[in-house]
Formats: C-alpha cells, structure tokens, sequence
C-alpha cells in the first residue's frame, strides 16, 4: 500500500499542467509528509472541463454512517476495483488524478527493521497517480473523497514493497479521467524500473508529525 507522499508543486503550476479550474480553496504546499485523511490535491472531470480541487485522502462508501465508521480506505487494488461494492461504482463513472512529487515506501530485511524509502520519477515532472472519487453525505455534513489505486509491483520496486501505486504518464490523463472513451483498465499496471527513482530516507518520516524537506533527501547507511 502507499500511505505517504510529497507534493511540492504550486497550485497555480497545476492549474497549469493539468489544465483545470481550481477551487477557491486548495491545500498547502510544499508538504513533505502527506498523510491519510488530510486533505489533496485532486483532479478530476467535472461536466465539460477539469477541475483542481482538495479532496480527503480516506474515501468514504456511501453506507458509512460516519467516516470512521469502516476500514480506512486509503488504498484500492486495481485487481479487484471493478467488483468490489466500495469501488465498483467510481472506478467506472469517478476516476482522478493526484498529482505527488513522490512517495513514501517502507521495506524490512529479514530480522531487521523496517527502512524508509523515497520512490520518485525517473525523468521531469510530477509523479501522477490513478484515483477514484466520491463524495459523502450524512445529517448535512458532506465530504469529497478518494483513494489512491494500486497494483502488483515489479522489479526493483518489488524488492521493496509487493505494491504500488498505479502512475499515469501525460499521454494517459485524458484516458483515466474518461475523456477519450473506454480502455482506463489497460493503464492499471506498474510502471518499469527505468521510470522510478529510489532512494532510502531518514525514519523521521515515520512520525506524521514530520515536515520539512529533509525528508525526501537521501541518506546512507
């Protein structure tokens, strides 16, 4: 599973890039420790265009009665996302885009304990996830909602952690957001070595306290 991230491009550069209208009110970046439940930066298709908007990292099934009232569901496998009851409804009509400089990945040697890794783009340019959205509702308090989809890791990544995120190159935004028909499921697979970066981080990033952009840096020992 994927449970933290960094995100430092500038609201107005995602404006940009992903040409959509934002809301008036977005969350604060640079944030080096993305954690669950805060509030994201999401990109989703809203009738005839983008929009930039935050959303709660935590999505929230429409039988919740509150939203801790289940599971956490931070995470969706793309294995079983069209059947499960939670997902099966937004992966086809509510998929969107979140955009991340990285994330956060932890690995344990055998009889050793857990490391922190940072896992970033190979090339320019944000790291972009698939995501599935949904909005909340109950005795008037209402909550807009995602999850980031995973899939089986390959390679290197495997070595690290059996997971991944799913990650969309720009030619691919389009055709997750359903903006060029059908064929989302064909992008739900992992991306190769040669597209990620890897590096161990400080475990300070286990506390979710933790800020600052030492954390992303690269240490050695």
């Amino acid at each position: 599973m994927c449970g933290r991230f960094a995100n430092t491009l500038a609201s107005d550069a995602m404006v940009q890039l992903f040409e959509a209208a934002p809301a008036n009110t977005l969350p604060c970046v640079p944030n080096y420790n993305v954690c669950p439940t805060t509030d994201i930066h999401v990109i989703y298709r809203g009738d005839d265009h983008r929009r930039l908007v935050p959303m709660r990292w935590g999505f929230i099934p429409k039988w919740y009665k509150a939203p801790n009232d289940g599971p956490l569901l931070i995470n969706a496998r793309a294995e079983t996302l069209a059947e499960k009851p939670a997902f099966h409804e937004a992966c086809r009509l509510r998929r969107c885009l979140i955009p991340a400089d990285g994330f956060y990945e932890w690995h344990r040697p055998e009889g050793g304990d857990k490391q922190p890794w940072f896992i970033q783009p190979a090339g320019e340019g944000p790291m972009v996830f698939a995501g599935i959205w949904q909005d909340w509702e109950r005795d008037g308090r209402r909550l807009s909602t995602c999850a980031m989809v995973t899939t089986e890791a390959e390679g290197r990544m495997a070595d690290i952690h059996h997971r991944i995120p799913v990650l969309l190159r720009p030619e691919d935004w389009a055709k997750w957001l359903g903006e060029e028909g059908h064929g989302a499921a064909t992008l739900m697979r992992a991306a190769p070595d040669d597209a990620l970066r890897f590096h161990r981080v400080s475990r300070a990033i286990n506390s979710n306290r933790a800020t600052g952009p030492e954390l992303i840096e690269e240490i050695n020992e």
